[in-house]
C-alpha cells in the first residue's frame, strides 16, 4: 500500500510531467470504475498536484486567453476544480501516449498534443478512489512530513484518547493522528528506536512535548575496551528517542531517495532495499497485529501481542505477460515478494523523476 512518501512523490511526478502541458475536453472514467464521474470539461486547462499524508489533490485550472469573454462557453468550466485521490492498495499516476495507456487506467486527462498524451490514475486492485470538488478528508490528522508542528501538537494533546490504549504499532496506522504512516514506515520507525511493537502507545508517547526539543543528535564519547592499550576513543552518534520526530524524518528519507536506483529495464531497487533495516529484512520476525496487518520487528514483540499469532507466509507470485502495471517479467522469489511489491510501487511513482 502506498504510504505518505509515495503519495508525495506522486504529486511531484504530476507537477514535473504536466508542467507546461495543456489538457482539453472532458475527464474520462473507465467503464468498470465505481468512483464518481468528474464533471469537468474545458477546452484548455492545466493540472497541478499537492499531497497531504495519504492523499493527493489534483487541481484542474481553466486557462483563459486574453480575448476570452467572461463566462466562457456554455458547459465549459470557468473555475478550478480540486479532485482528491486516495490510492488504496495499488494506485499511482502514469503519463503516457494514448496508444500506451495502461490497462487499469481508471481516470484519464487528455492533452491537446498530437499525438495526444494522457495523465491517468492507474489502480489494478480498484481500492483507490477520487472525489471531485473534494477537500482533504476531515478525519485525517496533519501530515507527518509537511505539517510537523501541527502533527506533534495533535498527538500530544490527545494522549488521553482511548485510541492510545492500543499497541503502539497499531496506533501508528491510525490516520487521525499519524496521517501518512503505513506498514513499512511503522516497522522502520519502531526498529530504529528499539521499541517493541506491542507495548501501550500511551506509555511510549507520554512525556514527549508538543514542541520538538530534539533537533540535534547527542554525541557520546565511548572508550573502546578492545583498544584499551592505546585508550582509543570513538564518537558514537545516538538518535534521540523521540518517536514523533522519527515519524517526520524517516518518511522524508524515502522522499529524498527519489527514483534513484530504479530502472525500468533492470528493475533495480537496490537503494530502497539498502535503506530498509527491518521491513521484510532477513533475520527479522513478523506477526499479524489485531487488525490482521503484518508487523515486522526484532526481539520481544511486547505484552500486548496477539495470542497464538503466526507469522504470515509469503506466496510465490508470477508476473503475467499482459500485466502493464509491473516491469519485471521474472517469477518473483518467495522470500522477496512483498518487498518487491512495496519497492515497485515506489519505483512506478518515481521513475520519471530520475535525472
Amino acid at each position: 500500500m502506498p504510504e505518505g512518501p509515495e503519495l508525495h512523490l506522486a504529486s511531484l511526478f504530476v507537477n514535473k510531467m504536466c508542467a507546461g502541458v495543456v489538457f482539453t475536453g472532458p475527464v474520462r472514467k473507465s467503464e468498470v470504475s465505481k468512483s464518481p464521474d468528474v464533471p469537468f470539461t474545458c477546452d484548455a486547462y492545466c493540472i497541478t498536484a499537492a499531497s497531504r499524508g495519504k492523499e493527493v489533490k489534483l487541481t484542474l485550472t481553466p486557462m483563459k486567453s486574453d480575448g476570452a469573454k467572461r463566462g466562457g462557453k456554455a458547459g465549459q468550466a470557468d473555475q478550478p476544480m480540486d479532485v482528491v485521490f486516495r490510492f488504496g492498495m495499488s494506485g499511482f499516476f502514469r503519463f503516457t501516449t494514448e496508444d500506451e495507456l495502461p490497462k487499469h487506467a481508471h481516470l484519464r486527462f487528455y492533452s491537446t498534443e498530437k499525438p495526444c498524451r494522457v495523465l491517468s490514475f492507474v489502480d489494478t486492485r480498484r481500492f483507490g478512489s477520487w472525489q471531485p470538488d473534494g477537500t482533504w478528508q476531515a478525519g485525517r490528522g496533519p501530515c507527518i512530513m509537511f505539517e510537523y508542528k501541527s502533527f506533534r501538537e495533535n498527538v500530544v494533546s490527545h494522549l488521553s484518547d482511548r485510541a492510545f490504549d492500543r499497541p503502539i504499532c497499531e496506533v501508528l496506522l491510525n490516520q487521525k493522528f499519524f496521517n501518512g504512516i503505513g506498514n513499512y514506515l511503522r516497522a522502520e520507525i519502531l526498529f530504529r528506536l528499539n521499541i517493541p511493537p506491542f507495548v501501550p502507545a500511551r506509555t511510549v508517547l507520554e512525556g514527549l512535548e508538543s514542541e520538538d526539543l530534539s533537533d540535534r543528535r547527542v554525541k557520546n564519547e565511548i572508550t573502546d575496551a578492545k583498544t584499551s592499550d592505546q585508550a582509543k576513543k570513538k564518537v558514537v552518534k545516538e538518535e534521540v528517542g523521540d518517536l514523533l520526530r522519527l515519524c517526520h524524518t524517516v518518511p522524508l528519507e524515502v522522499v529524498n531517495l527519489g527514483g534513484k536506483g530504479y530502472d525500468p529495464e533492470k528493475a533495480d531497487y537496490s537503494d530502497f532495499e539498502a535503506w530498509l533495516q527491518c521491513y521484510y529484512v532477513d533475520g527479522m520476525k513478523s506477526i499479524r497485529d489485531h487488525n490482521g496487518r503484518t508487523m515486522w520487528f526484532k526481539g520481544d514483540p511486547g505484552p500486548m501481542a496477539p495470542k497464538d499469532s503466526k507469522s504470515p507466509k509469503a506466496k510465490k507470485r508470477a508476473k503475467k505477460k499482459d500485466d502493464h502495471d509491473y516491469t519485471d517479467k521474472k517469477v518473483l522469489k518467495q522470500s522477496n515478494v512483498f518487498f518487491f511489491l512495496a519497492c515497485n510501487k515506489l519505483y512506478r511513482l518515481n521513475i520519471s523523476l530520475i535525472s
